[in-house]
């Protein structure tokens, strides 16, 4: 070997020495992304109008209602960070929006009885006061595409960021993700003219988390915190609050940040969570009966543009019309071209094709 074939090999080895010292997060960008693990191309078949607020990271977070009766009438709910939360069809085109300020994800869940009469409930993470988390609470007219604010509920002691709905038997909770880690379960009765709430229990990660999906037929929660990993934990109010991992932002399956959760339920218990690799701008499932790793996917640009660097995920299995028959699966684009950040609709039946789950 020649003295400079030693020398490369020196600096490889303190270079592999430095980086076993760092933590997921910390790897660069390049290192991250060259090891992570092979992803299959999927394109969008449609976006949203980007978001008002332009130059900035504002787009974050979806939630999808779908119109059972009329498919292609079915609606987007998504946040834009630093103004509020929009209403789109499905061709992408605004219905709605309301002036909320800084409110974060977004979740909603229909048939919930809402002062007196049952409705579609749309509850964002309110970080307009940093020290105090809040939950925004709306109603969605599906008629109309409109937003009406029903008022803010508390949610525990810091930065709201993640939101999830939960429902089981004898109640309907929202899962409170604060910046620090911490998941405030609130239970929710909207049913009076002012909603209440009040936290039930708190669990807990050690660092900052976000992204949430909780499954209503085995009564789990999903957490995605960023530089560590994929999470889970019992749903149930009386259930344990240990957390069990998944998977680790180990810069091959999950490169981080880990950021948006979404849930795909495929028979009674079984289906597929995924996740955002939003450092190498992929996404990842897993098995949800046993947590073993299924594979990744990415947006790639088509006749619409792909995805990067994505926060908020969603997905609903089902009709949505001729574009989207088996489901739409939804990802915020955090670097939209030239235009304001916005979010990618891709058919459920394409990722399933691509990653050969038919």
């Amino acid at each position: 070997m020649t003295a400079a074939g030693q020398r490369g090999l020196v600096q490889l080895g303190l270079m592999g020495l430095a980086l076993s010292a760092c933590t997921p997060a910390e790897v660069p960008v390049a290192v991250r992304i060259a090891n992570a693990a092979p992803a299959v191309s999927v394109t969008a078949r449609g976006e949203t109008t980007p978001v008002g607020t332009t130059n900035a990271d504002a787009a974050d977070d979806p939630a999808i209602w779908r119109n059972a009766s009329d498919p292609a009438a079915s609606l987007i709910v998504g946040t834009d960070k630093k103004a509020g939360v929009y209403v789109y069809g499905l061709d992408g085109k605004v219905r709605d929006f309301s002036d909320a300020g800084r409110v974060n994800n977004v979740d909603l869940r229909d048939q919930v009885v809402i002062n007196g009469a049952p409705g579609i409930l749309v509850a964002a993470s309110d970080r307009n006061d940093l020290a105090r988390a809040k939950l925004a609470l709306f109603r969605l007219d599906p008629a109309t595409a409109k937003l009406t604010p029903l008022g803010t509920i508390d949610a525990g002691v810091g930065e709201a960021y993640g939101v999830c709905f939960y429902r089981d038997a004898t109640a309907l909770y929202a899962f409170m993700v604060v910046k620090d880690g911490t998941i405030n379960q609130v239970a929710i009765d909207a049913s009076g003219t002012v909603p209440t709430g009040k936290i039930v229990r708190s669990l807990k990660l050690a660092t900052q988390s976000e992204g949430c999906a909780a499954d209503e037929r085995t009564g789990r929660l999903y957490v995605a915190e960023e530089d560590v990993g994929l999470w889970r934990f019992d749903a149930a109010v009386t259930g344990s609050t240990t957390p069990v991992k998944i998977a680790a932002a180990d810069n091959r399956n999950i490169v981080a940040d880990a950021e948006g959760v979404a849930i795909a339920p495929v028979g009674e218990k079984d289906g597929y969570v995924i996740v955002s690799s939003q450092g190498d701008n992929a996404y990842v499932l897993y098995r949800l009966s046993d947590d073993s790793y299924v594979g990744r996917f990415r947006i790639v640009d088509g006749a619409i543009g792909g995805s990067e660097e994505t926060d908020g995920i969603d997905l609903m299995l089902g009709d949505f019309g001729p574009a989207y028959p088996g489901g739409l699966f939804i990802a915020q684009d955090g670097h939209n071209a030239a235009a304001a950040q916005n979010f990618k609709l891709v058919a459920w039946g394409d990722i399933e094709k691509a990653l050969g789950l038919q």
